[in-house]
């Protein structure tokens, strides 16, 4: 169970951590076996040298495609087999666990991906965030303010999957019953039995989702309220924007699902119109602003934004962590190149406030000189990667 130190906003929680990597395979690496330490885990190496590929590998132990969200199939390493493998050998306060997970050559399909856990086949992909959790940030999330909506609600959803677990499930099964409704909508089906019966669906479904997003928003903003307000990381305002979610706020669940179904019936004629569902969770977007300045975050410099977005993914870790009662794996892709000197000082002893294990890129070495002895240091080489000389 995390524990309070007594100063205010630090809770201690236990660490899981990454002993060793394995990788068959995958991307530019064919076969590659590393060890691993707890606390920071610092990958230098030119570009293209496949430090990111690490990241994504890691970023398969959690559902889902992965921080790149690539289809399956360009995760297998070209000249392979079309398939690849990664196993991870974890240490936690419930002992060493091994999660394996990849697809078979010719399997590569979305639901090709396989989860084995201590050499059992896993109901799920779900299940193995009942042994860790992991939450990312990368380059591509620069863009996530000014970026389109459906980013912000992937994002967000990838918060709140971190805490809570069947929240993947709830967003597969509305696609599907959405998708089928879009389908009917396309061949003019005037069938009500059937839209009722997928809107029923999507109202159950879509309102678990608002729910769960909602929740997730004020247990974070609780959490950013409780931090210091002098973090070189600003503060951030965060909310949704949604009228499912407004309702799911104003009234009973069971009233806002009703409510929701109505809402899909009445707007028949209007969809088909259209050629696809206007109105959903699916159209919802995650609003921040710049608490500090009073400003929305997508009007805030280059340089703020990144630094809104740092002290966002740094707050929701731990949450994750004392929701979970795990201190999640952190990857931090590039995180260095785009943080002042202060700031990188800042993080780095965020990192280690957290007691969680951070995964680190960068193409120098230098702007990671001052955790020397604090972290393990490891050269990315185009398939191999060795302990930094």
């Amino acid at each position: 169970m995390p524990t309070d130190d007594g100063r205010a906003g630090q809770v201690h929680t236990p660490q899981v951590h990454i002993t060793r990597l394995t990788l068959t395979n995958f991307r530019n690496y064919a076969a590659l076996s590393v060890e691993l330490r707890p606390g920071a885990v610092v990958l230098t190496g030119d570009n293209g040298a496949g430090k990111t590929n690490l990241l994504e590998a890691v970023s398969l132990l959690t559902p889902g495609r992965g921080l790149r969200r690539a289809p399956y199939a360009e995760m297998a390493r070209e000249g392979g087999d079309g398939g690849f493998a990664l196993h991870a050998r974890l240490d936690g306060p419930a002992g060493p666990v091994e999660i394996g997970t990849g697809v078979l050559g010719g399997e590569a399909g979305e639901n090709g991906r396989r989860v084995r856990i201590n050499g059992a086949p896993a109901r799920s992909a779900e299940d193995m965030l009942e042994w860790l959790r992991v939450v990312w940030l990368t380059p591509a999330m620069d863009s996530l303010f000014t970026g389109p909506a459906g980013d912000r609600r992937r994002f967000l959803d990838r918060l709140v999957l971190a805490i809570d677990a069947g929240h993947g499930q709830r967003a597969i099964d509305y696609e599907k019953a959405m998708r089928g409704r879009n389908r009917l909508l396309a061949e003019g089906s005037r069938d009500g039995a059937w839209f009722d019966a997928i809107e029923t669906q999507m109202a159950e479904t879509g309102t678990a989702i608002a729910a769960a997003r909602a929740e997730l928003v004020r247990l974070l903003a609780a959490m950013i309220a409780r931090l210091p307000g002098d973090s070189p990381f600003p503060q951030a305002e965060i909310g949704l924007a949604g009228e499912l979610e407004a309702a799911v706020g104003a009234m009973p669940a069971v009233d806002a699902e009703e409510r929701f179904r109505r809402a899909l019936a009445a707007g028949r004629e209007r969809d088909r119109a259209a050629g696809r569902t206007l109105e959903g969770p699916h159209r919802s977007d995650l609003v921040v602003r710049h608490r500090p300045k009073a400003m929305p975050a997508e009007l805030c410099s280059t340089g703020e934004q990144k630094a809104l977005l740092v002290g966002l993914v740094l707050s929701h870790a731990r949450l994750t962590g004392e929701m979970s009662g795990l201190a999640p794996i952190l990857l931090l892709d590039e995180i260095a190149a785009h943080l002042d000197a202060g700031r990188r000082a800042a993080l780095f002893s965020i990192l280690e406030e957290l007691n969680c294990q951070a995964f680190m890129t960068g193409t120098d070495a230098a702007l990671f000189s001052s955790l020397a002895g604090r972290a393990q240091f490891l050269t990315v080489d185009h398939g191999t990667v060795q302990p930094t000389a």
